[in-house]
């Protein structure tokens, strides 16, 4: 009867053991999990921790981006890693502003939940003060950052193109 005992205990204990280890094995995970999903996040003052207005020096020094073209008075530049922007470059660093322009490759969105896919009309509930520009495209202030804007350029009444861009910057229109 002392080895039945000790038996169930046995199990008992056995049982709480792999328990313990499976939660503790799963807490890992879902304490990464916040990590990835911000990396995944255009705004309101960059993405994947290159930031609007850092300098060549400053941005460069993350260590995330690659040169692809240099020209005055702003170059051009790519994450090292995926996700890219599908149509041209990831971002532009101005000589005088920094990092004036930074774009989303598709599965990125912004705080409001905007990204490349997203309609028009979800795009209007998320910033109802949206403005189209004279170029076509349009243009919403960024919450938090009254020294950027979002861009966002339609195609076939979805978002195709986004981008985070400062106010005040000499590298687009």
């Amino acid at each position: 009867m002392k080895h039945a005992v000790v038996r169930r205990l046995g199990r008992s204990v056995l049982v709480a053991v792999l328990a313990a280890g499976m939660l503790l094995a799963a807490a890992p995970a879902a304490v990464a999990e916040p990590d990835a999903a911000t990396k995944r996040k255009l705004g309101p003052f960059g993405y994947r921790g290159v930031k609007l207005e850092m300098s060549v020096e400053e941005a460069r020094a993350t260590g995330k981006i690659v040169r692809r073209t240099h020209s005055r008075p702003c170059s051009a530049w790519d994450f090292r890693t995926p996700p890219h922007r599908s149509d041209g470059s990831d971002l532009f660093i101005s000589r005088r502003y920094g990092v004036a322009a930074i774009f989303a490759p598709e599965g990125v969105k912004t705080r409001r939940g905007i990204e490349i896919g997203s309609t028009r009309r979800q795009l209007e509930r998320a910033y109802p003060r949206l403005e189209r520009n004279m170029s076509g495209y349009f243009t919403a202030p960024v919450p938090k950052n009254p020294r950027a804007y979002f861009y966002f350029f339609l195609s076939g009444g979805r978002v195709a193109d986004m981008g985070l861009i400062l106010n005040h910057q000499d590298c687009a229109n």
